[in-house]
């Protein structure tokens, strides 16, 4: 194992890939793009700023305790994590990794906002991720937790979630 002397911000950021959405266990919380910040201050104190994908975010408290005691693992005097709501969250921050790991667990990927606002067709024009068909249809923009939405592909006949574009 690598002796750290003196803690970075890269080394905090390769620990946190480690730390995994509750509600999606392939996708960490940097690829979904929910760390704002690092910060290491003399003596090795890290303070992470992070906001949530929604503000009512039900695992927020969970992920805050798992990303503490993920850097807490490194030879820091202490760990702070801070949830703030500076940098507001956009899919447009998932990372390309985040992106295929979320189809990978099979949800349909949400589009790109580029800074514009959502439109109905990046809810409605949704790419099947298990066969790739545009044949999808959505059943229900409100799916088991706020950040998903429920669609129907006619081609595979498989029923599947999208990462709401927000």
């Amino acid at each position: 194992m690598e002796v750290i002397s003196h803690v970075t911000k890269e080394d905090v950021l390769r620990l946190l890939h480690e730390v995994k959405d509750p509600e999606i266990p392939k996708v960490s919380v940097v690829e979904l793009g929910m760390i704002t910040d690092v910060a290491v201050s003399e003596g090795n104190k890290v303070t992470v700023r992070m906001t949530p994908t929604f503000a009512g975010c039900p695992a927020l408290d969970i992920l805050k305790s798992e990303i503490k005691n993920k850097i807490l693992e490194l030879p820091v005097s202490d760990a702070e994590v801070i949830v703030d709501f500076d940098v507001q969250w956009s899919t447009d921050l998932i990372t390309e990794e985040g992106r295929k790991h979320l189809k990978e667990s099979g949800f349909a990927l949400p589009g790109h906002l580029n800074n514009n606002l959502v439109s109905i067709d990046l809810l409605t024009d949704v790419e099947c991720p298990f066969c790739g068909s545009k044949k999808t249809r959505l059943k229900n923009p409100f799916g088991p937790t706020l950040c998903r939405a429920i669609h129907y592909c006619d081609a595979c006949l498989q029923a599947f979630e999208q990462f709401k574009p927000v």
